[in-house]
């Protein structure tokens, strides 16, 4: 594993930590989590780690950060994908299952976007790297996928999505480059149908 992947993983455990401590403690909105230099000590990790995964948290909408005052507990009821994301923090497999549905469906829509965007130069070039890799994963590929929509919300809901299923630690889903080259292929020849059928080819939901 590499480091970039290892820095990812000790960060998502560390807003698992965050999340458990705040139930054990009973803080309800409105009232103020301990500090970096406090969680850093209760938790026995890096400051720096501390910081990533609260500017994460923040992120999602659970907490807000006063300046002068300190970091607060929000009320994330109306915030759906807070629900979704708190849920799954508690490896509910209802959850899981409907993360995974989620993550799919938007993918499915990265692509009809992509097509609208007609930007062959860009499926083009990807098409030759993947050919001369070795080894790509679905991780690699989609997020290629969704930085071609060219759309920085769609990023960031996908990565958001994926980073926590992943930290499931679940069996890897890969497939074989034949099958991201013909969702290229697929891409390039401009037929909507024709997409959606390969990439459901390739996350095998055919």
């Amino acid at each position: 594993m590499n480091s970039e992947a290892v820095s990812k993983k000790i960060y998502i455990e560390i807003v698992k930590k965050i999340r458990k401590m705040i139930d054990e403690d009973g803080l309800k909105p409105g009232d103020k989590i301990p500090s970096e230099r406090e969680l850093s000590e209760r938790l026995q990790v890096g400051r720096s780690s501390v910081r990533e995964a609260l500017r994460a948290i923040e992120l999602l909408g659970l907490i807000e950060t006063r300046r002068g005052e300190g970091t607060f507990l929000r009320d994330a009821r109306g915030n759906q994908m807070v629900q979704l994301l708190s849920t799954f923090i508690l490896q509910d497999q209802k959850a899981v299952k409907d993360l995974k549905d989620t993550i799919q469906f938007i993918e499915m829509d990265c692509l009809r976007v992509i097509l609208q965007r007609n930007n062959d130069e860009g499926i083009h070039h990807y098409r030759q790297t993947v050919e001369m890799l070795d080894d790509v994963s679905d991780d690699e590929f989609f997020l290629k996928m969704v930085e071609l929509t060219d759309n920085h919300l769609l990023y960031r809901i996908w990565v958001v999505l994926n980073d926590f299923y992943r930290s499931l630690d679940l069996k890897k889903e890969t497939s074989s480059k034949p099958a991201y080259l013909a969702v290229l292929d697929a891409l390039m020849n401009g037929e909507e149908k024709e997409v959606i059928e390969k990439y459901k080819k390739l996350r095998k939901l055919l």
